[in-house]
C-alpha cells in the first residue's frame, strides 16, 4: 500500500488530497498541517474580518490522517521519513505544499508590523486595530490591496505605500494604474506610489523622501517568497531565488517527492494565483496515481473585485498597436495590444468596467472577428465561467453533455466549478437549463424541497426556527443560501423582529445591522418617505441629521433621501433622531417593499385625473415592511402620461377616467422588462384585493432571490394562470391570501423603533465587539467624501 505524506494543509494541499480521494486511491494519506486549524480558503480572508465566521471559510472534510499544529522539522530522503516536533512519519510519496511566506522589507522598525497571510495574523491586526486611527498597508499589488480594504473596514485612515510608479504593476500597466488610483482614492483612501518605505517608528512611517505618515497598524504586503526551506535542508534543487524547482509532472529532483502551489519553481517561474497552483495539485495526483498529465505554465489572466473595482488583466502587455478607451469621469480605462497587423489579439487590460474580459480573453493569439475597438463594447457571452478554477463554458457544457450531469452540484463535483468563491453558482444553475436538464428543485445540499415547498411547509406547520426546519426536513448546519432564505420565509410570515434569537445569525448582510453596508465599510440610512410627500419640517430633521452626523445625501430614483456614512455604533442614534420626528425604516436593506413612487396627480397636475399621490402613500403603509423573495418597487401614475415610470415596476398603477389600471411583473434592473397589464379601470377597493393576492402569491410560490418579473415569466400559463388565480379564484387560494395580508398589515411594526426599545438588539451595534462602548471615543473617521469630484488622471502617454 502505497503511502502518501503531504506537508502543508493549505488550498493546495487539500485540493491534491482531495483529487486522490475522489479517484479511488487505494493507500494511506497523511497531511501535516503546521496551523492549529483546517484547511481554509485564503482567497476568501478578508471575508473573515468582515464577521464571515471560520467555519464557512473552512474546505470541506477528507478523509486523510490529518494531523493539525504539526510542524515538519526535518526530511530524510535516505529513509524516506518526516520528522515533526513529536513524531516521525514514513513515506513512499512525499508531497511539498508548504507554500509561501511574506516578504518583510529589511527596514529599521519593521519587527513591529504585520503581515496579512493567515487567520492568526488576521486576529492580530484586528485586535491591534481597537484603539488606532490610521494604518499603512506596504505593498499596492493584490494581496496588499485586499489588505487596504480590511484596515479600511477595521475604522482606520489607510495609506498605501506602492514601491512603483503605480498600484498592481503586474497586472494594469501605467494607464490603467492611473485610474485605479483615482477611483481607490475616491474611497477615502491615500495612495502613494513611486515611494519606497524607510522606516517604522512607533505611531508612524516615514518614506524615501522624508514624508511622515500616522499610522498605529502597519501591514505588510510587498510580495512572498517560496517556503523551500525543508527542501533546501533535504538537499532538493532549489531555485537563485527561491522555490522548488519541478519539471512538469510536478517531481523535483528526488522522483519520490513532489511540489506544488506557491512553494513550487517550474521553468523560473512560482505561481501565486489559485487556479495554477489547483492545477498543480490535480497533475501531481494524477501522477500519484500512475497518469501521464503534465504541466505547462499557467495562464496568469486575472479577474478580480477590488475595494469595489473591477480590475482584468489576459495575455500580454505589451504589443506592436494599442487600443485604448478611457473614460476619466466613470473610472474606466481599457487597453487591447494587437500584433503589428491589427489582426492578432495579444492582451488586455480592463479597469473599472472587466465587461469584456469574457468574451476577449478566449481570443489571445487569435485572430480577431472583428475590429479591435469594436472589440471592446461587444456584448457577448462570457467564456470563463469560474476564474477561481479557471473553468470555460465549454468545460462545464461538455460535462453536463457527456456525463449526464443533473443537478449543480454534480457539476461542482465533476468540474470544480463555484467551489472557490461560489458567485458563479447560478450561472451553473443555468446552464444545466439551457443544456435541457430538468434541475432539480432543491434549495441547496441541506434542504431537498424548493423555496416554494419550504414556504408552505414552514406556514402549514408553524415552524417558527431554522433550526427547527433543518432538523425536521433537512440535514447538517446550513449555509448562506439556504439560512437567509429561511429567514425571509420566516418574516414574510410575521415571525417577529428579523433580529430575535437565532433569526438574527441568519439574515444577508444589510439586515444584519437594518441598513445598506457601503462599499466603504460604512452604512447608509434610508428613512420612509410615502409616495415621496415630506413636510418641510421633516426634510429640515433629514438635513440636520445629516449636518450632525457628517453624512453624505443623495435624492434616490424612488424619491427618498438616502444618509451615506454612517457607522454602525451611530446607527441607533441617527434612527433615534428620526423615529422621533416620525420616520421609520424605508426597508432599503431588506427584500420587502422599498418605494411606491408616484407624480402629483390630479393635486398639482393639470392632466392629473386622479388622485396619485394619495394611493401611493395607501398603498406603501399598507405593503410596509412586507418581507418577500427579492425587492418589491412600486409606482403609481396620475394619468396616461406616465411620469411616475409605474410600467417599469413590481406592481405599477395608472390612473384612468374611470379608476385603476394595474400592471405587474415590471423591472427595471440588470433585464429591464416593461409590466403587464393585468386588469383594467379598478376600483381603489378592486385594486388593493387585487395587488394584496398578487403579492402574496408571489412570495407563496417564487424562487429564491427571484424579482417578480422573472417570476411571472417563469409561471406556467403565465399573466392568463395569474390572473385566474387572483381575480377569478380558480384554486379557491384568494380567501387565504386577502387574510395573510390583513395579518401582515394588522402585525406591521417599525423594526427600527422595535431596536431602539431592546437593549438586547442594541449591543450588536458596535463597530468592534470588544469595544468599550457606543461610541468608541477614540475612534476617529475621515469622510469619504462630501461632494461628488472628477476622478483624477495622471498624462497617459500611448
Amino acid at each position: 500500500m502505497t503511502r502518501v505524506v503531504v506537508v502543508g494543509n493549505g488550498p493546495a494541499a487539500h485540493r491534491l488530497v482531495s483529487t486522490l480521494e475522489s479517484r479511488g486511491f487505494e493507500g494511506s494519506i497523511t497531511v501535516l498541517g503546521e496551523e492549529p486549524r483546517p484547511a481554509y480558503d485564503r482567497v476568501a480572508l478578508t471575508s473573515y474580518l468582515t464577521g464571515t465566521p471560520l467555519s464557512e471559510l473552512t474546505f470541506d472534510e477528507i478523509s486523510a490522517d490529518v494531523r493539525l499544529g504539526a510542524r515538519v522539522v526535518g526530511i530524510d530522503r535516505a529513509s524516506r521519513m518526516v520528522r515533526t516536533e513529536s513524531a516521525a512519519v514514513p513515506y513512499d510519496v512525499l508531497v511539498l505544499a508548504t507554500g509561501s511566506a511574506p516578504f518583510v522589507p529589511p527596514v529599521p522598525g519593521a519587527s513591529s508590523a504585520f503581515v496579512y497571510r493567515t487567520i492568526d495574523d488576521l486576529d492580530a491586526i484586528k485586535a491591534a486595530a481597537h484603539g488606532s486611527t490610521a494604518g499603512v498597508v506596504v505593498g499596492g499589488g493584490l494581496l496588499g490591496l485586499e489588505a487596504a480594504d480590511a484596515l479600511r473596514g477595521l475604522g482606520l485612515k489607510t495609506h498605501i505605500v506602492e514601491l512603483s510608479p503605480w498600484l498592481m504593476p503586474r497586472q494594469v500597466d501605467q494607464g490603467g494604474g492611473a485610474v485605479l488610483k483615482g477611483l481607490i482614492e475616491t474611497l477615502g483612501l491615500s495612495v502613494h506610489a513611486g515611494r519606497r518605505l524607510d522606516r517604522v517608528e512607533p505611531g508612524q512611517v516615514v518614506l524615501d523622501d522624508g514624508t511622515a505618515i500616522e499610522a498605529q497598524v502597519v501591514v505588510f504586503s510587498a510580495g512572498i517568497k517560496p517556503r523551500d526551506e525543508l527542501a533546501r535542508a533535504a538537499g532538493l534543487d532549489v531555485g537563485e531565488r527561491g522555490g522548488i524547482t519541478v519539471d512538469s509532472g510536478l517531481r523535483t529532483s528526488d522522483p519520490r517527492v513532489y511540489a506544488v502551489g506557491e512553494c513550487a519553481l517550474f521553468q523560473g517561474m512560482v505561481y501565486g494565483l489559485a487556479a495554477p497552483c489547483y492545477e498543480m495539485a490535480e497533475i501531481a495526483a494524477d501522477r500519484i496515481m500512475g497518469g501521464h498529465a503534465e504541466f505547462a505554465g499557467a495562464d496568469l489572466s486575472t479577474k478580480l473585485k477590488l475595494l469595489g473595482v473591477d480590475v482584468a488583466q489576459f495575455g500580454a502587455m505589451a504589443g506592436a498597436l494599442d487600443v485604448t478607451y478611457l473614460d476619466p469621469v466613470g473610472g474606466v480605462y481599457q487597453k487591447l495590444f494587437v500584433s503589428d497587423d491589427a489582426r492578432t489579439l495579444l492582451g488586455g487590460i480592463c479597469v473599472g468596467d472587466a465587461t469584456p474580459y469574457q468574451t476577449l480573453k478566449p481570443l489571445v493569439g487569435k485572430p480577431l472577428p472583428a475590429n479591435p475597438s469594436e472589440l471592446l463594447f461587444a456584448s457577448a457571452p462570457g467564456e470563463l465561467i469560474c476564474s477561481c478554477n479557471n473553468v470555460t463554458k465549454d468545460d462545464i457544457v461538455e460535462a453536463i453533455t457527456a456525463q449526464g450531469l443533473n443537478d449543480v452540484q454534480a457539476v461542482k463535483t465533476c468540474t470544480r466549478a463555484g467551489t472557490s468563491c461560489g458567485s458563479c453558482v447560478p450561472m451553473l444553475k443555468r446552464l444545466l437549463v439551457e443544456g435541457g436538464v430538468n434541475v432539480g428543485k432543491a434549495l441547496c445540499e441541506h434542504l431537498d424541497q424548493s423555496r416554494a415547498e419550504l414556504y408552505d411547509i414552514v406556514r402549514v406547520r408553524g415552524i417558527t426556527t431554522f433550526s427547527e426546519l433543518i432538523a425536521s426536513h433537512g440535514r447538517g448546519r446550513g449555509c448562506d443560501l439556504c439560512k437567509p432564505t429561511v429567514a425571509s420565509i420566516l418574516a414574510s410570515l410575521g415571525n417577529g423582529h428579523v433580529l430575535d434569537g437565532e433569526q438574527a445569525a441568519l439574515q444577508d448582510t444589510n439586515d444584519h445591522f437594518l441598513a445598506n453596508l457601503q462599499r466603504n465599510g460604512t452604512y447608509s440610512v434610508v428613512p420612509r418617505i410615502p409616495g415621496g410627500e415630506i413636510t418641510p419640517d421633516k426634510l429640515i430633521v433629514i438635513g440636520e441629521v445629516a449636518r450632525d452626523f457628517g453624512l453624505y445625501t443623495k435624492i434616490t430614483g424612488g424619491q427618498r433621501i438616502d444618509l451615506f456614512g454612517a457607522r454602525v455604533e451611530q446607527l441607533p442614534h441617527i434612527w433615534r433622531r428620526l423615529v422621533d420626528a416620525g420616520f421609520e425604516s424605508g426597508h432599503a436593506y431588506g427584500k420587502a417593499l422599498r418605494t411606491v413612487k408616484s407624480c402629483v396627480g390630479s393635486t398639482w397636475c393639470r392632466y392629473g385625473v386622479q388622485d396619485s399621490v394619495g394611493l401611493a402613500i395607501a398603498l406603501e403603509l399598507r405593503y410596509r415592511g412586507l418581507r418577500s423573495p427579492h425587492k418589491l418597487k412600486s409606482a403609481v401614475s396620475g394619468c396616461a402620461r406616465e411620469c411616475a415610470e409605474a410600467r417599469s415596476k413590481d406592481f405599477g398603477v395608472i390612473a384612468t377616467e374611470h379608476g385603476w389600471n394595474l400592471y405587474v411583473g415590471g423591472n427595471g434592473g440588470f433585464k429591464p422588462r416593461h409590466a403587464d397589464l393585468l386588469a383594467t379601470d379598478l376600483t381603489t377597493e378592486e385594486l388593493v384585493r387585487t395587488i394584496d393576492r398578487f403579492l402574496m402569491f408571489y412570495i407563496r410560490t417564487a424562487d429564491r432571490l427571484q424579482r417578480t418579473a422573472a417570476w411571472l415569466e417563469d409561471l406556467d400559463g403565465g399573466l392568463d394562470y395569474l390572473r385566474s388565480v387572483i381575480i377569478d379564484d380558480a384554486l379557491g387560494l384568494c380567501a387565504d391570501l386577502d387574510a395573510q395580508m390583513a395579518a401582515h398589515v394588522s402585525g406591521y411594526a417599525d423594526e427600527w423603533r422595535a431596536t431602539l426599545d431592546d437593549p438586547d438588539k442594541l449591543r450588536r451595534f458596535v463597530t468592534f465587539v470588544n469595544a468599550p462602548g457606543v461610541p468608541d471615543p477614540t475612534i476617529a473617521f475621515e469622510t469619504v467624501r462630501d461632494q461628488i469630484k472628477p476622478i483624477p488622471l495622471e498624462v497617459i502617454t500611448p
